[in-house]
């Protein structure tokens, strides 16, 4: 995880971290995440970029938001059919982004497969990726939806998310499940959250993504890259789909 601030915090009694595996150094001093933030409609990611402690973190040339910002409306085709669209200028900022690594080992995409843009669009930059840079790995942290027909507000998310599931079977080297059901679930019977927010639940996650990518910023015995990670899967490459378990579960 990163502080708010993007500034170079030292302290003796914490072990430093390979920071430059996410984050790289300005000529400032600041710690700046190696992320894209790409979406069709712009509320989310403004809120991220002018709102809230971490408003001066990402840089705002690795921010993508469609011209007409209108979304992909819940649709598989329209999220795919704008990726296509708008794949050379992502491209271009994921090759500026590369260009920078010393060593560019993979990549990780977090998206849902439950409603239009990280569908549609997710699935036609996991197969751009795939044919940009055919030797790099990728792993995803993919929101799995609610399939109870009472808690889904998205009427065609089993289409949309049968079409994601063959690109991540297909395009991904190794898949981390978030079932929305189960975060959901632990939020409301153990941490005994009433009516659980997006933000409560996003800290769940982070919580598992910063867990599971310990070993690549801690430098150790083993696990020390992501292919070292996968390894074992190697054997059944379509057969990458993590269950993850951590604890104990707080809300950050």
């Amino acid at each position: 995880g990163g502080s708010p601030s993007p500034n170079n915090a030292t302290n003796s009694n914490f072990i430093d971290d390979r920071k430059d595996v996410f984050f790289y150094q300005s000529d400032a001093g600041h710690y700046i995440p190696r992320a894209l933030l790409v979406d069709l409609e712009p509320r989310v990611v403004n809120k991220l970029m002018h709102q809230g402690p971490y408003r001066n973190l990402f840089n705002e040339e690795n921010v993508f938001i469609a011209d007409d910002g209108g979304g992909a409306g819940n649709n598989w085709a329209s999220g795919f059919r704008q990726g296509e669209q708008h794949h050379e200028k992502v491209l271009d900022m994921i090759d500026r982004e590369s260009d920078n690594s010393d060593s560019l080992e993979g990549f990780v995409m977090c998206h849902s497969i439950a409603g239009g843009t990280g569908s549609g669009m997710g699935s036609y930059l996991l197969e751009a990726l795939n044919d940009h840079f055919p030797k790099k790995l990728v792993q995803t942290y993919s929101v799995f939806p609610n399939w109870a027909q009472n808690q889904s507000d998205v009427v065609v998310q089993p289409y949309n998310s049968v079409l994601t599931l063959k690109r991540l079977t297909l395009n991904a080297d190794a898949v981390v499940v978030l079932d929305n059901t189960a975060l959901n679930r632990i939020a409301v019977d153990r941490l005994k959250i009433e009516n659980p927010t997006v933000d409560q639940l996003n800290s769940l996650v982070a919580t598992i993504m910063a867990a599971s990518t310990t070993t690549l910023r801690y430098p150790g015995y083993m696990n020390n890259d992501l292919i070292g990670l996968l390894a074992s899967l190697i054997p059944t490459p379509r057969c990458h789909f993590l269950m993850t378990g951590y604890t104990p579960l707080t809300i950050a």
